[in-house]
């Protein structure tokens, strides 16, 4: 392919005057070039060439440009700088020695796959200088069992078929991008621009097609508070010469039952039928197969050499390591159901970001979809649910995933799950004498997701720690809190089986502020109780309006009552409330009053519909979440 791309640093200069250089001033670097240029093989192969060229601006931008660093994975792709080159202010140039970059294992936590990362020294650098460099890289992004010749390892897992994903979005600002993909003519490529615009044109050159997409004067792009993933909302390419999602179905069913990743082994065959003894129904059967395989096989994953990315590790494997990745896990799972009588496929899923129509494998996770009596098939994922009531979990509601299954599948999506579902509920009867001591008792309730939070010390947590665990949530209200009593039930280890119910016992000195004949004191339910599991206070309301979508951790209903008996004569000051908030995004209802009986009451139910938002839900969200928060105020009462 002709090297079009590779512009001069000095020629992108000329560009400065165009955009004019103050429009880039306050920024620690400026990329003048940022190109990719592909040349793919018929075996879906690629030879990348990445050329780069960036201006320090600042001190601090020449500090963080000493070194230049790239990650490649070893088992699917090679990487090296083929030259760098400084050309100084004062009008030096300074070839740099590429044979001295180092080659070194990348960074890498609970997963060791063996990535590693080349970095080349610049040295010290000086606002104004420019330095350009280029590295080739070939081969492919995830990787296959293979065999033959070294070369197979560049080959894609899906032979013959190339497909790459291009963030257009940037962190600083960049004059000129530019990807482009040279295709053997007798291949297709689809693709599409998404959430922005570029120059885009397809060209034939030497019996090859060549796609061009160019984009300039990109500027860094601002998030906004617990938006989307970037990868929803900011500029984006996908192309993919894969016709259909049907096609990476079947390809995906395929590689995995030719391998034998779940060939049944006699120990495992032994554990199941243990398992499912005297468990009836088909749910009983499945719940108890998810639940063993998501509490008992450890997420850490090693690099097991070839086999790593699409091709799941065998049963013998992953019953006798007892840990993997997210694979490993679904694996085991997949094998546990097909000895129990079962139908069940592997699935990629992408966690946190939405999977577009053109096939172009925007994949990070692996599940398990079972089919069931009536012929549909169900998504599990052992791996995000350990000790947890779900089999499903609800924190990757509204997620695409494509299971690998006989006859083909298109692109799924999971359901909304109902606020009902991870409820969290907490009743309080409190009493607050003449001196501001506050005794009384609360308990809490809760399902779902909520169950999983709330439930944690005790399934993950040292016995000896879950007193000091819980009085916690009362130093949180006080640090003058003295936990008197509490009741967890027979073993709240034991989550299958009923959702948690805590209750609490407690005394509270001083936790009203008296000022002569008037008392001031918190709803102990909005005073820092149990935050943890109510995700959506992280969320900042004061913004007024969005652009982007936003997420919360989780659909979720928040149900508060709390009773506080007051001193004899004593009557409230604010004025009663009662609300009522209903949207397509959350409802809310709140009240509060004095009783006859020297009670003041305050009463809430916070239903919020979704895990991912679209920017016209933040209005229905953001007042919901509001008159949730304004019931934090002060209560004062009057003698």
């Amino acid at each position: 392919m002709k090297r079009i791309l590779a512009i001069t640093a000095f020629s992108l200069l000329t560009l400065f005057p165009v955009y004019g250089e103050d429009a880039y001033a306050g920024y620690d670097r400026v990329t003048l070039l940022d190109s990719t240029a592909v040349t793919v093989q018929p075996s879906g192969s690629g030879a990348f060439i990445l050329h780069k060229a960036f201006r320090v601006q600042t001190p601090k931008g020449a500090v963080n440009s000493r070194v230049i660093k790239y990650d490649y994975d070893p088992l699917t792709a090679h990487a090296e700088f083929r030259y760098a080159t400084i050309y100084r202010a004062n009008g030096d140039v300074i070839n740099l020695d590429v044979t001295e970059a180092r080659d070194y294992a990348a960074p890498a936590r609970a997963i060791y796959w063996g990535a590693r990362q080349i970095m080349l020294e610049v040295g010290r650098l000086q606002p104004g200088d420019i330095v350009e460099y280029e590295i080739a890289k070939k081969g492919f992004t995830y990787a296959l069992l293979t065999a033959g010749d070294d070369e197979e390892r560049f080959i894609p897992p899906m032979r013959g078929q190339f497909y790459d994903i291009v963030p257009f979005w940037t962190t600083e600002p960049t004059m000129r991008k530019v990807y482009q993909v040279s295709m053997p003519m007798e291949k297709e490529l689809q693709f599409q621009f998404y959430q922005g615009e570029c120059a885009s044109s397809m060209r034939y050159e030497e019996g090859r097609k060549v796609y061009t997409f160019t984009a300039t004067d990109i500027r860094p792009f601002e998030r906004e508070p617990n938006m989307v993933d970037l990868f929803d909302a900011a500029p984006k390419l996908m192309m993919s010469s894969t016709p259909r999602w049907q096609d990476k179905s079947l390809w995906f069913h395929k590689v995995n039952e030719d391998y034998g990743s779940f060939d049944p082994i006699p120990e495992a065959q032994k554990k199941v039928d243990e398992l499912i003894q005297g468990k009836k129904t088909e749910m009983e059967k499945i719940a108890v197969l998810t639940h063993w395989v998501a509490d008992n096989i450890r997420y850490s994953g090693i690099s097991m050499g070839k086999g790593e990315g699409y091709t799941l590790h065998n049963l013998k494997m992953n019953y006798t390591d007892r840990c993997g990745v997210c694979k490993d896990i679904a694996g085991t799972l997949i094998a546990f159901l097909r000895m129990a009588g079962f139908e069940a496929y592997p699935a990629m899923t992408m966690a946190g970001s939405r999977v577009e129509s053109i096939p172009a494998d925007h994949f990070n996770h692996c599940v398990a979809v079972v089919k069931l009596s009536n012929g549909t098939y169900m998504p599990l994922d052992p791996t995000w649910v350990p000790f947890c009531r779900e089999l499903w979990s609800s924190a990757e509601q509204q997620q695409n995933y494509l299971p690998g299954v006989p006859e083909g599948s298109d692109l799924c999506l999971t359901p909304l799950s109902a606020p009902e579902n991870h409820y969290v509920r907490i009743h309080a009867d409190n009493h607050i004498n003449e001196r501001g001591t506050l005794r009384g008792r609360f308990t809490i309730t809760a399902e779902g997701q909520s169950d999983s939070n709330i439930r944690r010390i005790f399934t993950t947590g040292w016995q000896s720690d879950w007193k000091n665990s819980l009085e916690k949530q009362l130093l949180a209200v006080s640090p003058k809190a003295k936990l008197l009593r509490v009741d967890y039930g027979k073993n709240p280890k034991d989550y299958q089986a009923a959702p948690i119910r805590i209750t609490f016992s407690y005394e509270i000195p001083g936790y009203a502020i008296i000022a002569g004949d008037r008392m001031l004191l918190k709803p102990l339910v909005m005073n820092n109780l149990y935050n943890q599991v109510k995700s959506f206070l992280r969320i900042d309301t004061d913004l007024e309006t969005r652009q982007y979508g936003f997420k919360d951790g989780c659909s979720r209903l928040v149900e508060q009552e709390e009773t506080i008996r007051v001193p004899k004569g004593y009557t409230l000051i604010n004025t009663p409330r009662n609300d009522n908030w209903r949207s397509q995004a959350a409802d809310f209802e709140g009240s509060l009053s004095q009783g006859k009986q020297q009670e003041i009451v305050l009463r809430q139910r916070l239903a919020l519909k979704k895990r991912v938002y679209d920017a016209m839900d933040w209005e229905g969200f953001r007042t919901a979440i509001n008159a949730y928060k304004s019931y934090g105020e002060y209560i004062m009462i009057k003698r």
